[in-house]
């Protein structure tokens, strides 16, 4: 199958020894290209991928869009699938994808493809995330991405349809881990911010209780429970620490 599919896997790393197996376990018999752009892992991860693969690149991590698109650089096959570490190709997606790319007869340049969210250890299925959806497959000669810090700014060329079946994300085992995570995020974010003019204003603060509102009841994520609960509250809080950190920004530049 890995000889049939014209298919590269492209997938940017930093210290993902947690996640990075089970990753490549979901990709390995789509593709016989696959590519690992690193940004300077200290622990196992480099050693799980050369099981995998040997095209793994070094790259100083500039933001995540950078990354991904040096990783795409370095693909060679007409089709890119783009995945994280935390994310698995489900089977019924790896058939779906199996089929569209044994057919010739389709005139799109990229794919949608749904998401399945799991937060400490149990699936998100209302909130924020019920209707995810990403373009993570498309063709390698009418994309690039963009110079987004946080996401990854992929732009394909129209037409771009949707997939059926799920990447299935892990996001966060634990509250430790989303916190961790979110310091980051809202770091990049505020220094994104900046630049493009936006200050910090009184305001701002608002942002915390209105963002839960609609996480929480308005789409419905009272519905999952305890986790919709942590889910909204910390996802309202992440928005409203992107805008507090401008302060910091504020205060390191001026």
């Amino acid at each position: 199958m890995n000889k049939v599919l014209n298919l590269s896997v492209i997938i940017i790393t930093k210290n993902e020894e947690k996640d990075i197996r089970a990753c490549l376990e979901s990709v390995k018999d789509l593709s016989n290209d696959i590519v690992i752009v690193d940004s300077g892992s200290t622990d196992k991860t480099l050693d799980i991928c050369r099981s995998y693969t040997q095209k793994i690149f070094h790259n100083e991590f500039k933001g995540y869009s950078q990354q991904k698109q040096a990783a795409l650089e370095h693909a060679e096959r007409a089709w890119v699938l783009n995945i994280d570490a935390d994310e698995r190709v489900s089977d019924a997606l790896k058939d779906e994808i199996r089929a569209l790319l044994g057919n010739n007869s389709y005139s799109q340049n990229g794919f949608l493809i749904p998401f399945r969210n799991y937060f400490l250890g149990g699936r998100l299925r209302f909130g924020s995330v019920r209707s995810e959806k990403h373009i993570r497959l498309f063709k390698r000669d009418q994309a690039q991405y963009g110079l987004d810090n946080v996401h990854e700014g992929i732009v394909v060329k129209p037409p771009v349809s949707e997939l059926k079946n799920p990447i299935d994300h892990y996001s966060y085992q634990t509250i430790e881990e989303y916190l961790k995570k979110c310091n980051w995020y809202t770091s990049l974010s505020a220094e994104e911010k900046y630049a493009q003019g936006i200050r910090f204003r009184f305001y701002h603060h608002l942002r915390l209780p209105y963002e839960f509102f609609v996480r929480y009841f308005l789409k419905l994520g009272f519905l999952d429970g305890k986790r919709g609960l942590l889910f909204a509250f910390l996802s309202a809080y992440y928005v409203w620490m992107k805008y507090v950190k401008i302060l910091d920004v504020e205060q390191k530049k001026e």
